[in-house]
């Protein structure tokens, strides 16, 4: 018997089971006692409403050909409602609103929408193959081409891994995304305000003439990526080989990275906000020796070398008594009344952890983009604030850019585009870091016993402390315009007509002064130093440098599709473009402050010096064209031809002529290939060649005759005064002409599974020919030296690989993308007849390693004794136990480098090569229900290095340019060894010597595998799920954490990062350079 309380709490479910039990509610024998009653017809009445509401459904998933498609996600629209297809692609959904929306999809497939409707059940949905991969539009030179269609060697960034990188600039994110751009860090490391190096494809030329610049091209304008918001970007196609960037010139001998920006869509408007506040602080930081484990290592190595001990023993006590907390003061007076700062001083300070920190940066992007059909706009703005991580003198960075792109249709045969931006940046060190690296420099020189401060609390001298915050600063500050206009006139279907002119104009402005330094002495009373070596004591100083340039590009090109019998396809472009670009820049100085509260070039007295002053210009122009012929999307021929001329040469040389081809055949399309297309859709070899002229030269003049003029340069006086000089002019080449770059390219395009595997494999070649070499040798009563001739030649070759594979496993979507990539570079001609090893040679493998192969360390005075017999190297004497024994190689008996030749290198061996080798990038990815998930991988698989310097050797360059590391312990003690460490005979470094380095030389022992792993970014983030953004009023909101550099696998030693193992002080400072960062941030991305 069903009572009231029952009928009363029927649920939206109840009224489910009851319908689908085919049992009608009637049936039950409550018929005639409850249906006269109103209550019961309103809860059977709510029972129909609800069941009316939602539904149980049935349906089938299938490709055209009738095919089920297994996996096929099945969602309604908005919810987390949704089933996955069985593997006969039926599914069965439930609880499915009558006026809702199915979601339908599958990897390689597009979309489908489907509209429920209350009086149906069951449902046929048909996916198509969605060609997205192969119809992807790439932009290619003056144009865009679809993929598919490419026979050329370029590649595309998915920015969509850009998004959310903790990074300074775009260079850091590129880098291992693209087999074959190469992004490596600079010389100062992770200085503030540094941009990666790039290249692309390797080494361009060793001329000494020119450079092998790669050209970057913001919105058609040449332009610093590195100053652009990434939020902007829209792609990015990388140009590797001649036939993809011969459309350009002689600009782009070295490949180009063309960059798009983001423009507006028609629509409502919508206003998008991201920003991330980040913590980062120095990687690879040096473990340095405590000051008594120090003053012991550097006194042996005094002793071993015949010296005096460094600390004496009144030192050592107290050294002993401060570590353990006996004694407070950490240095003490000296008979001249000042504190003593090195040998006598008794600190324990760890100099690394002193000097750097953990900081905070932030970053905020907001843009509005919408527009009507006829007309659509896009705005944004983009802050980035950083604090450097220099614990003492402060240094931050911080980039102000804005961007504004307005296209517009005012009728159908016109489209315009106007955009405009502006990136300011303003970069504030301490002058002392902006020194060529001497502050790295001298962090490496400081000793764990130098003290911190003195008893009066002022800083000592050692540190540099001072230095960095005297105020004595280096601001610089620049403004970047961008400002591009575009007309696109359509004066019949296929035929379009182009004419941009773009305008990029800097100014920069460096702004340095020199403050006094001071130390105190033992009575509190201050004392100048010198601020550095080129500074006397108590110096002051304002510098300035200012930078104007401009560069006007313009550009008019048209082009023409057409086709003929629907199967053979036509495009055919040409055109012609200009580009001038003016430079000034003057640099000047004036010693001796009135006042350091007014640092500036007006409030100084001292002599006016200019540093610097030149102006100069080059212009160039170019007529090119380029056909395309694509017959069925099979066969793909592609023709360049550019006539090149260059303000730079003479002008019976200033013009040239370049060219480039290039084939493609997509052999999945024809009749006879094995595979389904969906198997496999695409297997396109490609062959293209061509080649390009480089007018990117060091000397913006160099077939004109020069002749410097020297301020004062004179070397007697006249009247008091050092008179201005001309120096002799040099001498020109009248054979003197283009250096040439020649590329022949090779690969293949790969897609299969409906475009879940995809695979690009490119092997290239390329040639520089004639390039600037040396001048001859002649004797000096010639009175100059010859002129520079193009008499050098070098190729490079190498191989690329990307896979990427994206598929779907339940309701988790995933991909994996891997790239690799190779090149070695060999001078095929170099004016070197004797081979010397000294420079360049025939045949040479650039960045080769030459160096002495070793037997090991010798454990007794007899084994050493017995291996010199044959083996006596040319330099050092006193050799004895704990030393390292060379090789005689040409069993001469004697260990030495020969004439330092190739045919008689004497000794030497060829060890490695430092070139980085198989660079690679992995990228995996995945979404579950709104939850994201990415990892990018980015590495070196082999690369030799010869470390140097006091961060690897320790004592190294005598006692004032060594260092102690905890590494360094693990040198040579024999067994009855006085030293406090105790004996130590399988060690790895030899017996130390403070001033001799004859167990030094470049050797086979200390060779370093320079390979490494980095987990260059990390990333988890939530995204809302749209129902609740539709009751909040947003489009889109997502929360992310993100982490940057937080894990390398490497075997260099400690102190060593992989990316800044070479520094910029100087060729034998190994180590000596601001650390690279790890960061953490939090961020949000929202859309209204």
């Amino acid at each position: 018997m069903l009572n009231e309380t029952f009928v009363q709490g029927l649920s939206v479910a109840d009224c489910l089971y009851l319908q689908q039990s085919n049992k009608p509610l009637f049936n039950f024998k409550i018929k005639e006692k409850y249906e006269k009653k109103p209550y019961f017809f309103l809860m059977l009445w709510s029972c129909f409403f609800a069941y009316a509401q939602h539904l149980s459904i049935t349906g089938k998933v299938s490709d055209k050909q009738g095919e089920p498609i297994i996996g096929a996600s099945v969602l309604v629209k908005g919810t987390s409602n949704g089933v996955i297809t069985d593997i006969d692609g039926n599914f069965n959904l439930k609880d499915v609103p009558a006026d809702g929306t199915l979601e339908i999809s599958y990897i390689g497939y597009k979309a489908e929408e489907v509209q429920i409707n209350s009086s149906q059940t069951s449902y046929s949905v048909t996916l198509e193959e969605d060609n997205q991969v192969l119809d992807e539009v790439v932009v290619v030179g003056f144009g865009t081409q679809r993929r598919a269609n490419l026979t050329e060697a370029v590649a595309t960034v998915d920015t969509k891994s850009l998004e959310s990188r903790p990074v300074t600039n775009l260079g850091q994110s590129l880098q291992g995304t693209v087999p074959g751009l190469n992004l490596s860090v600079g010389g100062y490391g992770g200085q503030l305000g540094q941009t990666m190096d790039v290249n692309i494809r390797g080494t361009g030329t060793i001329s000494t003439g020119s450079t092998a610049s790669t050209l970057v091209l913001i919105d058609g304008i040449e332009g610093n990526m590195n100053n652009l918001n990434p939020d902007d970007i829209e792609s990015i196609s990388v140009l590797k080989d001649a036939a993809a960037s011969s459309i350009y010139g002689s600009r782009a001998a070295f490949g180009v990275i063309l960059i798009t920006t983001k423009k507006g869509k028609a629509g409502k408007a919508s206003v998008s906000y991201s920003g991330n506040a980040r913590y980062y602080g120095p990687m690879s930081l040096p473990d340095l020796m405590n000051s008594y484990q120090f003053a012991n290592y550097f006194n042996e190595g005094s002793v071993n070398g015949g010296g005096n001990v460094i600390f004496d023993d009144d030192t050592m006590n107290r050294i002993q008594q401060y570590m353990n907390g006996e004694i407070t003061t950490s240095t003490v007076a000296n008979t001249n009344g000042n504190w003593q700062f090195h040998e006598k001083a008794n600190d324990n300070v760890d100099w690394y952890d002193k000097q750097y920190k953990w900081s905070w940066a932030h970053e905020h992007n907001l843009n509005i983009n919408g527009g009507s059909e006829k007309m659509q706009y896009y705005v944004s703005a983009n802050y980035l604030g950083q604090d450097g991580n220099l614990r003492f003198g402060d240094d931050s960075y911080e980039r102000i850019s804005t961007n504004a792109k307005l296209n517009a249709q005012p009728f159908k045969w016109l489209d315009v585009e106007v955009n405009v931006k502006y990136v300011h940046t303003n970069l504030d060190n301490p002058l002392y870091s902006d020194l060529g690296g001497l502050l790295y420099h001298d962090i490496v020189r400081m000793w764990p016993t130098m003290p911190f401060q003195d008893p009066n609390g002022h800083y000592m001298r050692n540190g540099k402390l001072a230095q960095l915050t005297n105020g004595s600063r280096s601001i610089t500050e620049n403004d970047n315009v961008y400002m591009q206009g575009q007309l696109v006139f359509h004066p019949m279907k296929g035929w379009n007509i182009y004419a941009n002119v773009g305008l990029r104009t800097i100014n920069e402005f460096r702004k340095q002064n020199l403050n006094r330094v001071y130390e105190y002495n033992v009575n509190n009373e201050p004392l100048t130093l010198a601020y550095g070596g080129n500074y006397t004591a108590g110096q002051t100083g304002a510098f300035q440098r200012w930078t104007r340039a401009n560069h006007l590009t313009t550009s008019l090109y048209t082009d023409y599709e057409f086709a003929i019998n629907d199967d053979h396809m036509f495009k055919v472009m040409v055109g012609m473009n200009t580009e001038k670009y003016n430079n000034r820049v003057l640099n000047v100085e004036r010693m001796d402050l009135i006042t350091e509260n007014v640092p500036e070039i007006g409030s100084a007295t001292g002599k006016d010096v200019i540093n610097e002053a030149s102006a100069y210009s080059w212009a160039t122009a170019g007529f090119f064209g380029r056909i395309n012929y694509d017959y069925k999307d099979r066969y793909f021929i592609a023709a360049n031809v550019r006539y090149d001329g260059s303000s730079r040469f003479l002008r019976k040389d200033r013009w040239g002529t370049f060219g480039s081809f290039s084939l493609g055949w997509n052999v999945a399309r024809e009749e006879f290939f094995p595979l389904d297309e969906d198997l496999m859709s695409q297997f396109k070899p490609r062959l293209s060649w061509g080649t390009l002229g480089n007018q990117n030269t060091t000397s913006y003049y160099p077939m004109y005759l020069l002749q410097t003029v020297a301020t004062s340069g004179g070397s007697w006086l006249m009247g008091g005064a050092y008179p201005t000089i001309a120096l002799v002019p040099g001498t020109i080449a009248s054979t003197l002409t283009w250096e040439t770059v020649q590329s022949l390219n090779v690969g293949f395009d790969l897609s299969m599974f409906r475009s879940r595997l995809t695979a690009n494999f490119d092997y290239f070649i390329r040639k520089t020919l004639d390039m600037v070499g040396p001048a001859a040798e002649i004797a000096h009563i010639y009175g100059t030296s010859m002129p520079s001739t193009n008499n050098t030649d070098l190729k490079t070759k190498g191989w690329e690989l990307a896979l990427n594979w994206r598929d779907r496993v339940g309701n988790v979507n995933y991909n994996v993308g891997f790239n690799i990539s190779d090149s070695r570079s060999f001078v095929e001609r170099y004016p070197n007849e004797s081979k010397s090893l000294d420079t360049y040679y025939e045949g040479q493998e650039l960045n080769d390693i030459w160096g002495y192969e070793t037997h090991g360390i010798a454990k007794s005075q007899e084994e050493m004794d017995a291996w010199l017999a044959d083996n006596r190297p040319s330099w050092g004497s006193g050799w004895t136990e704990g030393d390292i024994m060379y090789v005689d190689q040409n069993d001469d008996g004697i260990v030495n480098e020969g004439a330092k030749t190739l045919d008689d290198p004497g000794d030497r061996v060829k060890l490695g090569n430092s070139t980085p080798r198989f660079r690679f990038g992995l990228n995996l990815g995945l979404d579950w229900k709104g939850i994201d998930f990415s990892m990018f991988w980015q590495g070196v698989a082999k690369r030799d290095l010869w470390l140097d310097g006091p961060v690897f050797w320790g004592l190294n360059g005598g006692e004032w340019q060594s260092t102690g590391l905890t590494p360094h312990l693990d040198y040579y003690r024999p067994e009855n060894t006085t030293s406090v460490f105790g004996p130590n005979t399988d060690a790895y470094f030899p017996r130390i010597y403070m001033s001799d380095d004859k167990n030094q030389r470049t050797q086979s022992r200390y060779m370093q595998n320079g390979a490494y792993m980095r987990l260059k970014n990390i990333q988890v983030g939530y995204t809302l799920p749209k129902h609740i953004l539709d009751k909040i009023g947003m489009q889109h909101l997502r929360f992310y954490v993100s982490a940057e550099n937080v894990l390398t696998i490497s075997s260099l030693p400690n102190g060593f990062d992989p990316e800044t193992a070479y520094s910029a002080y100087t060729g034998s400072s190994s180590g000596k350079s601001y650390p690279l960062q790890a960061t953490v941030s939090f961020g949000v991305n929202v859309t209204f």
